[in-house]
């Protein structure tokens, strides 16, 4: 069985890749089952707050040990994770999971994310948290692959095909188109957050973002590109 754990940036497009990877007949996907666990631990107030916390286990190792390394029918599982999710966890279960990394340049991220939370920072974020994590997982000896969403956007097909090969699966075409609307696996917190990619039937063509930057980003932006470019150097490419 594969066990996929995709450790994503906010406001990225992990929501998409999870609805590409439900197109799979031999895959069953989920999302962000660490959501509850990390609203109850951080005591940050996001859309829905309570409403996620009762819809779900807010204990993060009941979590992993039932769901995310617990019995599945489906030969493929993807769990659609948040990095800044993980905390308060012990780490013994990344190396029972593939690991996959997704990555997003910060000044996009910032400025979507910000648009739904008010305070912006690196802990809410998970940008430096996925660096981090990301050099434990290579001296555990493992070499977990990176995607960034640009790349992803410009060539669905090459970089998709590239990611299956990593991790062990045969690509699928079905992963690159879907019928717009939600799927019955979103979250309870769809309603605040995945309106882009219910009006949605594939991945969006690749835009170049020329808003800019508030000011009173600037130095996060600055601290974030660090890791940002740390990772990219691994990414897979889209051409």
């Amino acid at each position: 069985m594969k066990r996929i754990c995709l450790w994503s940036s906010p406001r990225n497009i992990s929501t998409a890749l999870m609805y590409s990877f439900a197109q799979r007949d031999d895959t069953t996907v989920f999302d962000e089952p660490l959501y509850a666990h990390y609203l109850r631990l951080s005591g940050y107030d996001h859309p829905g707050r309570q409403e996620i916390i009762d819809s779900m286990d807010p204990d993060g190792e009941n979590v992993i040990s039932n769901i995310i390394l617990g019995k599945h029918t489906n030969e493929v599982l993807f769990f659609k994770q948040m990095t800044h999710h993980f905390i308060g966890l012990k780490e013994d279960f990344l190396n029972e999971v593939i690991n996959v990394f997704l990555i997003r340049d910060p000044k996009d991220l910032i400025i979507s994310f910000s648009k739904v939370i008010a305070d912006v920072n690196m802990e809410r974020i998970g940008v430096k948290k996925q660096y981090e994590l990301f050099q434990k997982l290579i001296l555990m000896k493992q070499d977990p692959p990176v995607i960034d969403s640009g790349e992803i956007l410009k060539n669905p097909e090459k970089v998709l095909t590239e990611l299956c090969g990593k991790i062990g699966i045969p690509f699928d075409r079905k992963m690159l188109k879907w019928k717009p609307g939600p799927i019955p696996e979103d979250g309870i917190w769809a309603k605040y957050w995945y309106k882009n990619v219910h009006s949605s039937t594939g991945f969006s063509k690749f835009e170049s973002n020329d808003s800019q930057l508030p000011e009173e980003f600037i130095p996060l932006y600055n601290e974030c590109m660090f890791y940002y470019n740390e990772l990219k150097e691994f990414s897979i490419k889209a051409y």
